[in-house]
């Protein structure tokens, strides 16, 4: 936990700043969904005094998520005169995606998982495409929402989905200090005291109940494995919490690094 929040957030207030002024953009989009990581990074990108505009995409979203963006949006608009927001339903727009596939060659044969999975991480895709129809009309940036242990520790994320963003103004913090960042800041207590989940599926599971551990518990792994610890110096929960960590990195490192390109050896140039 940080010992000044103050200054964290005055720091990563005036990174934003900075990275307009070199950059010539003039403001920021932020997908809000509900979610205490949305919540937070719009907030302090509010705090910049520049143009914010929040952008809510539900789609067969849950009425509870639906009401906490609702919320901290409004929140948002009474705070800063800066923020303002609009409501995109996505529902129409996914639902003929999906109808337009059942006549595609074959698709009963794919795995049920994976095109599930497809389907989700389509959800995701839209939404960028959205975010960056706003931004590139007003000449403002994507600001992502992932955090440290998304992005870093588990890549709970979609390529080109959710992590296809401009800038990651908190991708540094953990979840714990996302939660005293965003109590500091008096963010809504429904959205501090909500279970994280993804929303891209028709139920409402959980990030835990997908990965299979609580940020807390992936945040104490990171930092085990940052100090050199691996899974066989654990026992019991503490060791299936660090193999779930690993397997989860290792699997989804291709979102983690830069994309791999084929360098042509200059003997088969000449």
């Amino acid at each position: 936990m940080f010992k000044d929040n103050s200054k964290i957030i005055n720091f990563i207030v005036e990174w934003l700043n900075d990275y307009c002024v070199q950059n010539s953009v003039d403001g920021f989009v932020v997908g809000v969904s509900g979610g205490i990581d949305s919540a937070l990074t719009s907030t302090l990108c509010s705090m910049t005094k520049k143009p914010v505009l929040c952008i809510q995409m539900p789609i067969h979203q849950s009425k509870n998520e639906i009401t906490r963006s609702t919320n901290h949006v409004k929140w948002l608009e009474k705070n800063f005169t800066n923020v303002s927001s609009v409501e995109d339903n996505l529902s129409s727009v996914f639902d003929e995606f999906v109808k337009s596939k059942s006549d595609v060659k074959n698709l009963s044969t794919y795995p049920n998982e994976k095109k599930q999975l497809a389907f989700a991480n389509t959800r995701s895709r839209f939404r960028m495409l959205n975010l960056y129809f706003h931004a590139t009309s007003n000449n403002y940036i994507v600001a992502g929402t992932g955090n440290k242990v998304e992005d870093f520790g588990v890549g709970f994320y979609t390529k080109y989905g959710d992590g296809g963003v401009d800038i990651s103004p908190i991708a540094d913090l953990m979840k714990s200090e996302v939660r005293s960042l965003a109590k500091f800041l008096k963010i809504n207590s429904e959205i501090i005291l909500a279970k994280p989940t993804d929303g891209l599926w028709d139920d409402t599971r959980t990030d835990e109940e997908q990965i299979g551990a609580n940020y807390d518990e992936l945040e104490w792994a990171m930092n085990e494995i940052e100090r050199g610890k691996k899974h066989t110096d654990f026992e019991g929960r503490k060791k299936e919490v660090v193999e779930i960590l690993t397997r989860f990195n290792s699997q989804n490192k291709h979102k983690m690094i830069p994309i791999p390109i084929c360098k042509i050896p200059e003997r088969l140039k000449n």
